[in-house]
């Protein structure tokens, strides 16, 4: 079984990954705002292995993307302590294995390169790879292979807490579509302001940039996000909540199987 760990600003997910059935199995988020410590992570894994019926010696490999260098340590250490396996930290270096490239290696979140791997792995052909995490990502890619750049803004929950953070009166609110696109209350407002709002985002930042490449797309969504915007789901060719523990897995493999 393969251990993709994806640390990311909002949370760590960590997927299993069956090899004899070649598919991803199980999946387990924790919170990286809440102070983690190596403790609680041993401990909130540990019952999640007692829940699931799994056994720490069916980890074969355990691959890692990182973008809160802070944590690095804690990983390293719960891979020794609890798994008693060493993990592969994805970095700038780990893409010249691939047939993935980007000219700047150390000036992209692996977890946006993991993405490219997998969908570039699965397409063979310019993608565009769109990532609703706590930023809102869309990172294109030729039909060679090539990073040619990312488009950020603000996340879905992102937007929400901003607005929750910066104004006297305006609650935090469940991001679920409303009735109508025209709020009647001010819970509805944000909500229509927001989801048809990053509606109307994401369909015309995809038209803007499939004008200027020019080239027969493929356009796949994924991130925790990614199934909210319901009425996006035809925009997609395809939706992958796995895109990046896939890709971590992939560029994982690819440099250690010399080893």
């Amino acid at each position: 079984m393969f251990l993709s760990i994806d640390a990311g600003n909002t949370n760590i997910t960590i997927g299993f990954f069956d090899d004899e059935q070649e598919k991803w199995k199980h999946e387990f988020r924790i919170s990286t705002k809440e102070n983690l410590s190596l403790l609680k992570l041993e401990k909130d894994l540990h019952l999640f292995f007692l829940e699931n019926d799994l056994k720490i010696e069916m980890v074969s490999q355990v691959g890692i993307s990182s973008v809160v260098p802070e944590l690095n340590p804690i990983l390293a250490q719960f891979c020794k302590e609890f798994l008693g396996k060493s993990c592969y930290f994805i970095n700038g270096k780990s893409y010249q294995a691939l047939e993935v490239s980007t000219t700047k290696p150390n000036g992209i979140g692996t977890d946006l390169m993991c993405n490219v791997t997998a969908a570039f792995e699965r397409f063979s052909q310019a993608t565009i790879i769109v990532d609703f995490g706590t930023a809102l990502t869309f990172t294109v890619v030729d039909d060679q292979g090539k990073v040619l750049g990312v488009n950020i803004v603000p996340g879905l929950k992102t937007a929400v807490r901003a607005l929750f953070a910066h104004t006297s009166k305006l609650p935090e609110v469940d991001l679920k579509f409303p009735k109508s696109a025209i709020g009647k209350n001010t819970i509805e407002s944000i909500q229509a302001g927001i989801l048809h709002g990053y509606t109307g985002l994401v369909n015309g930042m995809l038209e803007t940039i499939q004008a200027e490449i020019q080239l027969p797309m493929k356009i796949i969504a994924t991130g925790g996000l990614s199934s909210i915007l319901s009425n996006l789901q035809n925009t997609f060719d395809e939706v992958d909540r796995y895109l990046t523990l896939e890709g971590i897995r992939l560029i994982t493999r690819a440099n250690l199987k010399n080893r």
